[in-house]
């Protein structure tokens, strides 16, 4: 077998050197047949899928295969293969967006590429070049352009996967890969009733500590499928009791980590001026979202005058922080609970308005205060300027990248 390792942005080395990923020897085979594009407001979070994908392998004794943009079509993966016997699946989340220039743009990628490498070491795939990756999934965007919405709060989701696709029933890491990387228009990830004024739906969330998402020394901090599936059936009991989404509870002292799969910022008032804006740190049971790494950064900025947010608002002081159930129990009891949004590259800001959970048997809630858009002035700040950095309309760092080079 030949020997590897990992260098750099991913890239192969070894004492017997195999391929590395490279965009350069990337065929294309277009689909003789375009799909129609479905009326917008059919476009529900990941049941649309665009004309084409990205397809690579990976075999311990070649290295990576030359990458081909095809037709979207089935993979055809052997019942015995490692990414379904044991779940050896890692993907990231990321959109691309049109500009008032008509030209298509992404979002922080190199975070997005970087997180996507961590989670395959983490999993034992085989690891590959995250510039190649980059340059592949801007290749397929320039394919399948005309899918990119031109309206706001709508783009173009990205799903890079890499799969171990090891035959054997064995338990061990997986020296085969497939990578795959395919598009999907979407809309608002909880859309408001469009006859209704409010800008955005807040969201119900009901808190979960007998089932944990994620724990300390797993893999709560990268992107690994089976952290999604083991909160479905949590889930849907938390629909069946009228919430749309569970708030992830950690320890006795029922630490709050996540909402579904979004980070968690709450605004709470304080005694002098301004407020607090509050998310749990990075432990290694909360993955390190890009929205939440943005608001974060916007934040500190606003707060040293080194940029502005719209709209009236107070001094926000930015930080991480533990905070528990009881810790919002209080803060709502004092007034000082004003906002709580999820954050994440599907819904990029969600307003929280409601927060179950259970005390001695009894389910009890908290609401927070209603605001007239159905988002508070803080998340709403935060949604809108990502937003238009997102869609090109106003320039902050280098997070806005073109698909096209100049």
């Amino acid at each position: 077998m030949a020997l590897w390792k990992s260098v750099g942005n991913g890239t192969l080395e070894g004492i017997s050197r195999v391929a590395d990923l490279d965009a350069a020897k990337l065929t294309i085979t277009l689909s003789k047949t375009l799909k129609p594009i479905p009326p917008r407001h059919t476009w529900t979070f990941g049941t649309i899928m665009t004309d084409h994908m990205v397809i690579a392998e990976f075999d311990p004794e070649i290295g990576w295969s030359s990458p081909e943009i095809k037709p979207r079509d089935s993979l055809k993966i052997d019942p015995a293969s490692s990414c379904i016997q044991y779940g050896t699946t890692v993907f990231e989340g990321m959109k691309a967006y049109i500009d008032p220039n008509g030209k298509p743009r992404l979002f922080r990628p190199d975070m997005n590429m970087a997180r996507f490498a961590r989670s395959a070491e983490r999993m034992a795939l085989p690891p590959f070049n995250t510039d190649q990756v980059l340059a592949l999934i801007k290749q397929l965007i320039i394919v399948d352009h005309r899918w990119i919405p031109q309206f706001t709060d709508y783009s173009l989701y990205i799903r890079p996967t890499l799969m171990g696709t090891r035959l054997g029933l064995g338990v061990a890491a997986s020296d085969h890969a497939t990578l795959c990387i395919f598009l999907s228009p979407t809309g608002p990830y909880f859309p408001s009733d469009e006859s209704s004024k409010v800008k955005a739906k807040p969201i119900s969330v009901l808190a979960e500590s007998n089932v944990v998402r994620a724990w300390p020394g797993g893999t709560g901090g990268h992107k690994v499928a089976l952290n999604y599936s083991a909160g479905f059936l949590p889930l849907r009991t938390a629909q069946k009791e009228g919430y749309e989404q569970i708030l992830w509870l950690l320890g006795e002292e029922r630490r709050v980590t996540e909402a579904g799969a979004m980070n968690v910022f709450v605004v709470v008032g304080r005694d002098d001026e301004g407020v607090d804006l509050f998310t749990p740190p990075l432990d290694g049971t909360i993955l390190p979202g890009v929205t939440r790494d943005s608001v974060l950064d916007l934040a500190h900025a606003y707060m040293a005058g080194e940029t502005s947010l719209p709209g009236t608002l107070p001094l926000i002081h930015a930080r991480e922080r533990i905070f528990t159930v009881a810790d919002l129990q209080r803060w709502s009891a004092e007034g000082k609970l004003l906002e709580a949004f999820g954050a994440g590259t599907a819904v990029i800001i969600a307003s929280i308005g409601k927060i179950g959970f259970h005390d001695q048997g009894e389910l009890k809630n908290i609401v927070l205060p209603a605001h007239e858009n159905g988002i508070g002035p803080i998340a709403d700040a935060f949604r809108t300027r990502i937003l238009d950095i997102q869609e090109g309309k106003e320039e902050w760092k280098i997070w806005s990248v073109p698909v096209f080079e100049a």
